[in-house]
Order: structure tokens, then sequence, then C-alpha cells
């Protein structure tokens, strides 16, 4: 199953709690919430390249599965982490105390954070 396509964000919850949970500025968590947000994903193989546009805000991506790689936190620091792969549709990575799981069936991408108590969940439909 190939992560390949684009996707725009259906849905979202506990968007705000967790942002404040990451440190997110209160005027951030405000224009961010209700920003309209799509995801590219180009997958080729063990690589992986994926560009998210929320608003004017564009994040890239760039890893490969099973190698440390410098990954962009929603606050914009960059981290290094690894990027793993459980079965053949879903991506499992920890970083600074955020687990990130991010699983496709068929045309949805559910991505759920946690941090401590708290999960952030967002569902993408394939456009």
């Amino acid at each position: 199953m190939s992560f390949t396509g684009k996707y725009e964000l259906q849905s979202q919850e506990n968007f705000e709690p967790f942002m404040k949970a990451i440190g997110l500025p209160d005027e951030q968590i405000q224009k961010g919430k209700d920003v309209k947000s799509i995801s590219e994903i180009v997958q080729d193989g063990k690589k992986f390249k994926v560009t998210v546009t929320t608003g004017s805000k564009v994040i890239h991506q760039e890893f490969t599965i099973g190698e440390e790689c410098e990954l962009d936190m929603l606050s914009g620091e960059k981290v290094k982490g690894i990027v793993q792969m459980e079965g053949n549709n879903r991506l499992i990575t920890n970083m600074k105390g955020i687990k990130s799981v991010t699983e496709l069936n068929g045309d949805t991408i559910t991505l759920t954070m946690s941090v401590g108590d708290i999960t952030y969940k967002r569902i993408s439909k394939r456009i």
C-alpha cells in the first residue's frame, strides 16, 4: 500500500489542548484551528517526502524508514528522529516526548499525536 497522494484535512480532535501542551502561543493556536490543511505525500520505497500546507505555513519533511533524520516540530523547532514502519500502512516516530502514528486505511489517513495524556487526532481524505 502506497501513501503517495494528496490529502485534505476533514476533522481534528483536541487541537487546542494539544497545541497548548506542546507550547504553542494562543495567538498561533487560534489562527491554526480552522485553517484548511492539505498534505502531499510522495513515497518511493522507503523514502518519503511530505509537504503539509496549512494556510500560508508550509512544512516539508523528508525521511527514509529506519534512518535518523531531521524533522520539523509543529512549533517550528527541528529535532532528530527515526520513522519506523509497522506493517505496510503505519508510520511511527517519537520526537521530544511526542509519539506520532500515521495510519493509512484506503483513502483515509489518520494522524494521532500524543504528549502526556493528551491525544490529538487528524483525519484527512485523499483528493
